[in-house]
């Protein structure tokens, strides 16, 4: 004998009704609003970095500049101004450094 799967015709369920509606919403408010809160901080902290890291590009684009030019002014002082440059180029750096560790071990 073979069995064969027998299926129940059911009434479609109505629409809830605008109470039952704003009672579902409410329920399922807390969870999404959490998650939601959760995606946009972590994209905030991606900017924060991305914005940290354009300036410090910036920075040190100044800095190269400024000692080329310098450095051209003045040859004889072409170490000391690499030298200055390249601090000056590490310090810039470290602001984005500094916000990478503020977005990951910040929250």
């Amino acid at each position: 004998m073979i069995r064969t799967k027998r299926t129940v015709m059911t009434r479609p369920r109505p629409p809830p009704t605008e109470d039952e509606f704003d009672r579902q919403t409410v329920a399922g408010l807390p969870g999404r609003l959490k998650q939601q809160q959760t995606k946009g901080n972590a994209m905030m902290g991606s900017i924060h970095v991305g914005l940290a890291a354009i300036g410090s590009a910036i920075g040190v684009g100044l800095i190269g500049m400024k000692a080329a030019e310098a450095t051209g002014r003045n040859p004889g002082a072409a170490g000391q101004i690499r030298n200055i440059a390249i601090i000056l180029a590490a310090l810039a750096e470290g602001i984005t450094f500094f916000a990478i560790f503020l977005e990951k071990f910040g929250r």
